[in-house]
């Protein structure tokens, strides 16, 4: 378990962090910004979750603590044969989350146009949550691209923002109240 006794520790003063395996790059690396757009997006989940109750309640506080896995994997770059094994994102979690939106997503009234993002509070926060969940997927695949990632980081975050939308849904009386795009309706 993290014990953290001292709140600030100067280290970061001059534009830099430390990783999770110890070493240090700038606070714009792409690295930085993808477990940086994670944490926003856990917090934005979190603001959803003020408006939640029973199960959606339960099913958000799962989501923000695994969400603090994949920070964490994200935070240490892969290496071969470490020291200690850090901490890595399972197919067990995002198969949770699949097994989520399938449940949910049978519930639903069937879509017939896009859906703007609103409705009542818990589908908006719920819609903003997955679009910072989308952009942090893209700044993933950016890293990727760089360096080696987890490809269950990647997944989770691709089927999270998955089950938000989903849960937006639900939070909109199961679809019934979704507030639907008209295409040129203001013309």
């Amino acid at each position: 378990m993290v014990k953290l006794t001292k709140i600030y520790t100067r280290t970061g003063d001059k534009g830099d962090t430390g990783l999770g395996d110890g070493s240090r790059v700038a606070k714009h690396d792409l690295r930085v910004e993808a477990f940086g757009t994670v944490d926003e997006s856990n917090a934005v989940i979190g603001m959803a979750q003020l408006h939640a109750e029973g199960e959606l309640h339960d099913v958000l506080a799962r989501v923000q603590n695994d969400m603090f896995d994949v920070g964490a994997d994200l935070c240490t770059p892969e290496q071969e044969s470490p020291e200690y094994p850090p901490l890595r994102v399972t197919a067990a979690q995002v198969e949770y989350l699949e097994g989520r939106i399938d449940a949910y997503n049978a519930e639903l009234a069937t879509l017939r146009s896009f859906i703007l993002p609103g409705g009542s509070p818990l589908a908006a926060h719920l819609h903003l949550a997955r679009t910072v969940t989308r952009r942090a997927e893209r700044l993933v695949t950016a890293l990727m691209a760089e360096q080696t990632v987890n490809p269950d980081v990647l997944r989770y975050l691709n089927r999270l923002s998955d089950l938000l939308f989903v849960l937006a849904r639900r939070a909109n009386g199961n679809g019934e109240r979704d507030v639907l795009w008209v295409p040129g309706a203001n013309r």
